[in-house]
């Protein structure tokens, strides 16, 4: 059992500059955790909304001290003094407390605050690495440590749309360590920064996530320019280092159209191009190719692409079981991009990732646009055994800490990354 004995939160700043939210978890036993949220920026119709304070005069409305405020009175008046036997038990006193489907009430960012201060907390209660507390909570044994996929180039609505695609990542293919992993993501970030000061004259400026955003002068360049980049490092695409792409299609569709830079496509269209660019470059995953509500053609797109690389659902999933068992149903995707504060509970997460698995997809752990020095997530991909994990670039400090709490685990367990799927 877990006897709450006290709930504090703060607001603090994410990684771009917008205040967020910090909790601390004190238990009767002594033991105490805190966490922080994230935030994102491409952000899905269906998530769990965050409590923001609206005042246009601070933080122009996207102040957390409302949200604040839920955890200091709000949830520490109803869950101080009570005993929990599970996560499960903490998350479903909270969402009962809600009583919304979005977690408009309380907010989902105060509310995955306590879950993830909670999970923390017990696992310091236990004295278990806190990799090993989020596996015992989903019932996982497998020992390895997810592949990542790393951002290299950004547009959208991480580098302010110079490029409709939002994210070209590498994928270190052939590693077998995480060690291995980062030190050929450094070798092809390096080559292009040098590719982008020759070709368009830009210093080494990142995005919201660490990636490189020179001005493309179409979203093709991007993955020419990536390819480029893998062998000027001395790699060979596909083989090597592979791509994955982020295109963020909802943020580029209306009206039934999608704006690929000069080009208007139908779905159809799009599917075409998507699936010329997987024939033509090295791409092994793509996410959110089509909008958000394009359900009648994810079908079609994964169809296309079996086989070939891995078809990713964010905003069209949203964590959210309800629009997973949606997209197994109708055969949309094989992929989950799991972002725990899209639903708000870990407790939720968990129900997510289960059906995932469920249906033999592959599951990849994802960190946010809006992301602080805290390092849960890196725990949460290697307990909950992501076959990949996307944290960013290999820049920026919140970026960084994953990426050490990762070198980390892998130097304690010696354990290796899982093949690709």
């Amino acid at each position: 059992m877990f006897t709450i004995e006290k709930l504090t939160a703060l607001e603090i700043l994410d990684s771009r500059g917008r205040p967020t939210v910090r909790t601390t978890c004190q238990l009767k036993s002594g033991s105490a955790g805190s966490a922080s949220v994230p935030s994102g920026a491409s952000t899905g119709k269906a998530e769990a909304l965050e409590l923001r304070d609206g005042d246009p005069r601070r933080y122009r409305g996207l102040g957390c001290r409302r949200a604040v405020r839920t955890v200091n009175e709000t949830l520490h008046r109803a869950l101080a003094g009570r005993s929990f036997a599970s996560q499960q038990a903490l998350d479903q006193a909270m969402i009962g407390l809600d009583a919304t489907p979005n977690k408009s009430a309380l907010g989902a960012n105060a509310i995955l605050a306590v879950s993830l201060a909670f999970s923390r907390a017990a696992a310091n209660q236990a004295g278990q690495p806190l990799y090993l507390h989020f596996a015992g909570l989903l019932g996982e044994t497998r020992r390895a440590l997810p592949r990542p996929t790393i951002n290299l180039f950004s547009g959208g609505k991480h580098a302010g749309g110079q490029s409709p695609l939002q994210d070209i990542l590498l994928v270190p293919a052939s590693a077998k360590t995480m060690d291995e992993a980062l030190s050929a993501t450094f070798a092809v970030y390096q080559c292009a920064v040098e590719l982008a000061a020759r070709k368009y004259g830009m210093r080494a400026l990142v995005a919201d996530e660490g990636g490189l955003a020179p001005p493309f002068p179409h979203a093709q360049a991007m993955l020419d320019d990536a390819v480029e980049a893998i062998q000027r490092a001395g790699f060979v695409p596909g083989k090597d280092v592979a791509l994955a792409v982020d295109a963020a299609s909802s943020h580029f569709f209306s009206r039934g159209r999608y704006q690929l830079g000069e080009e208007s496509l139908d779905s159809a269209g799009m599917i075409d191009r998507l699936e010329e660019w997987v024939v033509r470059y090295p791409i092994v995953s793509l996410e959110d190719g089509l909008s958000e509500d394009d359900w009648d053609h994810w079908p079609k797109l994964r169809e296309r692409l079996a086989g070939r690389c891995l078809v990713v659902g964010d905003d069209l999933l949203c964590t959210n079981p309800n629009r997973i068992r949606r997209a197994v149903e109708t055969r949309a995707a094989d992929t989950l991009l799991l972002k725990v504060n899209q639903i708000g509970t870990l407790t939720e997460a968990m129900e997510a990732c289960r059906l995932a698995r469920a249906a033999r997809w592959s599951v990849t752990i994802s960190a946010r646009s809006g992301e602080t020095e805290d390092d849960w997530l890196a725990d949460l991909a290697v307990g909950w055994r992501g076959d990949q994990i996307k944290i960013g670039s290999i820049m920026r400090s919140e970026r960084l800490s994953k990426y050490n709490r990762l070198l980390a685990i892998e130097a304690e367990t010696e354990w290796p990354l899982v093949d690709w799927p």
